[in-house]
């Protein structure tokens, strides 16, 4: 039978599916079907510093609403400090000593000191591994680019050398140019590149005009771009690649591995498919592989990758033009009355 046994930054897990961040992870009882199932790691929900500190700041104004209505009145309620993070960190703790199975937390934090000062926090409630989200939504115009990727690869450097527990980076794949930002990340310590992240973007409500979120899973193949930049770093790195996007099937992990991924990250299917989900895509990778006399993931990770392939042209601009030479193909899928 085969092995889907593999590491993440050092770390051993019995197959490479994770649970990503995501609310699921604060449910115990859906922790634990998606353990027996066979999920191999869990990275709990992110620790946002805007929501800490909106919360702090929200709870101040709550305190101080009816004070000074009269000339006596000065402080109706007592001075309360807020928790701040304490009530995240004690729910992971919680999880961390009732799973089996190694959890990553994740981080999302503004300023310097705060990337540090949680990213320490979150180490001492005894997870596996942290993974850092690195996202910037540039508010000005003078704002370079470079300036942009210089902070982040200084946020990076200083989270490394406060903690001693693997860090992973997950990042967007908006950069100038994502390969050398990686490349930079890869220099700057990191453990691991998670690729990517999906973006909270807002749409509009043209009845109420308003914002408002569509609450949507991923799509099947939003993974075709993580592949693609698996499939061009892998054998370029030290640290692992992990796909997030897109991971539906025991295929679509195949495919990744193939690419050159280490692991993936599943959120969308156990959504729309329940926990249960992970032992038919264990199932399914088992049998592949043994299909293919693959004996472990290693005998065919990164066998598609830029790296091990003899064509030049796959993953460059010329296999573009091919396709294009081929656009009429798409009226055999979408015929026109």
């Amino acid at each position: 039978m085969a092995n889907l046994s593999t590491t993440y930054m050092g770390i051993p897990l019995k197959n490479p599916l994770i649970l990503g961040a995501c609310n699921l992870t604060a449910k115990p009882e859906i922790i634990k079907k998606l353990e027996t199932a066979g999920i191999a790691a869990v990275v709990y929900k992110s620790l946002f510093e805007e929501q800490i500190q909106l919360e702090s700041l929200q709870l101040e104004e709550d305190l101080t609403e009816y004070e000074e209505r009269a000339a006596e009145m000065t402080r109706l309620f007592p001075a309360l400090e807020h928790a701040g993070p304490k009530e995240h960190l004690l729910n992971i703790k919680k999880l961390r000593e009732s799973v089996s199975i190694p959890i990553i937390a994740s981080l999302n934090a503004v300023y310097d000191v705060s990337w540090v000062e949680y990213a320490e926090e979150l180490e001492k409630t005894g997870v596996d591994a942290l993974e850092i989200n690195l996202y910037s939504v540039p508010g000005y115009f003078e704002v370079t680019s470079g300036s942009i990727e210089e902070k982040q690869i200084e946020v990076i450097k200083a989270v490394k050398q406060a903690v001693k527990i693997p860090v992973s980076v997950k990042i967007s794949p908006f950069y100038t140019n994502t390969l050398n930002f990686i490349k930079k990340v890869d220099e700057a310590g990191a453990d691991a590149y998670v690729l990517f992240n999906r973006f909270f973007q807002p749409d509009i409500d043209i009845n109420k005009e308003e914002f408002y979120y569509p609450w949507e899973l991923t799509s099947e193949k939003d993974r075709m771009l993580s592949l693609r930049y698996a499939g061009l770093l892998y054998g370029n790195l030290d640290g692992d690649l992990c796909i997030s996007r897109g991971i539906y099937t025991a295929e679509d992990v195949i495919r990744t591995i193939l690419a050159g991924a280490s692991v993936v990250q599943v959120v969308s299917t156990v959504y729309k498919n329940q926990p249960e989900v992970i032992a038919d895509m264990i199932e399914g990778i088992s049998k592949w592989m043994d299909g293919k006399k693959y004996g472990a993931l290693d005998e065919f990770r990164g066998k598609l990758s830029r790296k091990s392939l003899k064509d030049p042209f796959a993953y460059r601009r010329a296999q573009y033009i091919d396709i294009l030479s081929k656009s009429d193909e798409i009226f055999k899928k979408y015929p026109m009355v």
